[in-house]
């Protein structure tokens, strides 16, 4: 069956995944041939925001989703939410799977408003997926810091769970520091 989208694409920092990306993921899946996910601030790692380095975020979709969706780097640019952020993001679609993207998924978010403004943005649809799923990487952080196995398997998909201790130990360690330790 043909489905709506050929080629859709997603943002975020994945620190760390948790259901609610994974509801996301699941409907873009359902609507798109192919679905690339793009890791922001993939230069980012070992601070209390970004405790996690690219290769693990990009290996929570290994796990998760195998060959079905196409993971790619995003360094920050250095510019907010905006359109040329937007253009940013479009241009990474466009080098690394060749054409431009037919959908944008998100959550409903109206940071993500102004991405798609502008020439590059136009032709492109927006789909935004409902919250169905209430938690947040902060939270999942929370759990990992508390070191809540019961809570924070509650709140990611089985293929994850085995990952509670190295997550946890990067979380731990990344506390307090504001200097990032990748590239």
């Amino acid at each position: 069956m043909k489905k709506p989208y050929e080629l859709g694409f997603v943002v975020g920092r994945f620190q760390a995944f948790h259901n609610g990306h994974a509801d996301m993921m699941n409907k873009s899946l359902e609507i798109c041939d192919k679905v690339a996910v793009f890791i922001g601030s993939s230069q980012e790692s070992g601070t209390e925001k970004n405790p996690f380095p690219y290769r693990i975020r990009e290996n929570f979709f290994k796990q998760v989703y195998g060959d079905r969706v196409f993971v790619y780097p995003l360094p920050d640019l250095g510019v907010g939410n905006n359109s040329t952020w937007g253009e940013y993001v479009i241009g990474n679609v466009v080098e690394r799977c060749g054409r431009l993207p037919d959908v944008m998924i998100s959550g409903k978010e109206t940071r993500r408003a102004g991405w798609l403004a502008g020439k590059p943005g136009e032709g492109i649809a927006e789909l935004y997926v409902p919250k169905t799923v209430v938690v947040s990487a902060t939270e999942m952080r929370d759990h990992l810091i508390a070191g809540d196995f019961d809570a924070w398997r509650k709140n990611v998909p089985r293929e994850l769970w085995d990952d509670f201790d190295e997550l946890r130990e990067l979380t731990l360690a990344a506390q307090g520091n504001d200097v990032s330790s990748s590239i």
